[in-house]
């Protein structure tokens, strides 16, 4: 029965497990953003539960009122929001880029395609030195 009552924090580890997991086993960068922000969404989720009084009230002074519930996890939660849809947007603006410069957004053909400009760079560097 106490595990039932407490279903909210078993949606915050199932949310925090499915996005970590997309971070570590996707190779597209998109998959990869859509995993950071479930997993955030999780981090979301638990602090409004922590938040949460039983019983509790707005907390203005009204009388009657003995039990308040803390409105600071709520506003550092609206921040949180605001700071991730901006590291969302600067996420998919950087993998645009990605995507110009190296024409796809899996990490295997990234990495692929700068070991290729490191091997012409060092063959370019080698010939060079034998010119000379």
């Amino acid at each position: 029965m106490l595990l039932a009552s407490h279903y909210n924090y078993w949606i915050v580890i199932a949310l925090m497990m499915i996005g970590l997991y997309m971070v570590i086993a996707q190779g597209n960068l998109v998959k990869k953003i859509i995993g950071l922000n479930i997993f955030q969404t999780s981090v979301f989720i638990f602090y409004i539960s922590v938040g949460k009084v039983d019983g509790g009230g707005a907390p203005i002074l009204n009388e009657g009122e003995v039990l308040y519930s803390n409105p600071l996890p709520h506003v550092l939660i609206l921040t949180a929001i605001v700071v991730g849809i901006a590291t969302t947007a600067l996420a998919l603006a950087l993998i645009i880029r990605i995507k110009r410069a190296y024409g796809s957004i899996e990490e295997r053909d990234i990495q692929a395609a700068e070991e290729m400009q490191e091997r012409s760079a060092h063959h370019a560097r080698v010939s060079a030195g034998k010119e000379q």
